[in-house]
Parts: structure tokens; C-alpha cells; sequence
């Protein structure tokens, strides 16, 4: 017979049970201190469940440690720095080159007509003002006059059945509809 044939046959043992006065094996380790967490207690079942029970990480510490711990813990304790542009410096002149470049300075007329009106409106938006014959920069209160007094004056009662009052009175619907599920207003 080899030799390792015979080593490879003998299981190893396990260590005793570091708890004073106890002679079972001490197959779970807990660790000995939060400064030596790779430092380890044997301890059988009983007593690494006592051990753990009576184990506090934060013991000792003061508020702030505690807190400078669980931030380093959320990266776990890696190296961080912030995202984004820091390492190109702040250029703030370029969006005013490029206003200057295309002509839209603040006295020119495009981009004071542009902020005036508030968001853009889509196409669906734009027609549905149409309809109700407003312009663009309306409040919410102005729609919903307008389209009270359009029904008002578009319903069948008011106009004796007449088809293209319907028909305009259908389109003042959809329009108001269309803007009152907007989200622009």
C-alpha cells in the first residue's frame, strides 16, 4: 500500500469546541472580534448559537463610526468618486457661443418667441387649439370657456338639427378631449 493511499483514507478531525469545559466538535466557526473577523472560534452547535446571540458588531462604536461604517459597507469598502464630468472642466461659455453662432441671442426674435409660448405643443395639441380657435399659450381655464361656450352655441337644440353644426360640434369635442388628456395643461 502507498503512503497516500493511507492519508487519503483517514478523515480529518474536527477541532474541539473552543467553549471552556465542552469536549464536543467544533464544526461552526464565529469570528473573535469585529477587528479580527479572519480570526475564528470552533464551536459546536450550542455555543456558536449562544455566541451569535449575544454578538453585536456595533458595540462599542459611536454614532458617526456606525454611520462612516454602513456607508463604507453600501460599496463595500471600495474606493468611490462621483460620476460624470469631473475631469472636463465646466465650459459655460458655449451655450451662449452657440445662441451668438445661430442668431438667438435674447433680444432676437426666435428665442423670445419660443420661451413666450411655454412648452411645445405636438401636432395633436396645436390642431385641437385650432378647433377651438385659440392661440398657443392659453391656460387651462381659457380651454375650458371656450369649449363650454362653442357647445353652447353648436348643440342640436340651440341650432334646430342643422348637420354642420353637429359635425363642427363633434370636432369641439374631440379637440377638448384631446386637450384635457394633454399633458401640457
Amino acid at each position: 500500500m502507498f503512503q497516500w493511499e493511507d492519508e487519503a483514507a483517514t478523515e480529518p478531525v474536527a477541532p474541539r469546541c473552543d467553549h471552556m469545559d465542552c469536549a464536543e466538535p467544533g464544526l461552526y466557526r464565529a469570528p473573535k472580534s469585529r477587528d479580527r473577523l479572519n480570526d475564528y472560534f470552533n464551536f459546536c452547535l450550542e455555543h456558536v448559537r449562544a455566541y451569535n446571540k449575544a454578538w453585536n458588531y456595533f458595540e462599542g462604536m459611536g454614532t458617526e463610526d456606525i454611520e462612516r461604517q454602513i456607508r463604507r459597507d453600501t460599496v463595500w469598502d471600495r474606493p468611490t468618486w462621483p460620476l460624470g464630468g469631473w475631469r472636463i472642466p465646466p465650459q459655460p461659455d458655449v451655450a451662449a457661443a452657440f445662441r451668438r453662432a445661430m442668431g438667438l441671442d435674447e433680444g432676437n426674435e426666435p428665442a423670445s418667441e419660443a420661451r413666450s409660448h411655454g412648452p411645445k405643443l405636438g401636432v395633436a395639441e396645436q390642431q385641437a387649439l385650432r378647433v377651438l380657435e385659440l392661440k398657443p399659450g392659453v391656460t387651462w381655464d381659457e380651454i375650458k370657456a371656450r369649449y363650454k361656450g362653442l357647445a353652447k352655441q353648436l348643440h342640436p337644440d340651440a341650432n334646430g338639427g342643422d348637420k354642420t353644426a353637429e359635425e363642427r360640434l363633434k370636432l369641439v369635442n374631440q379637440a377638448y378631449s384631446t386637450l384635457k388628456h394633454s399633458a401640457l395643461f
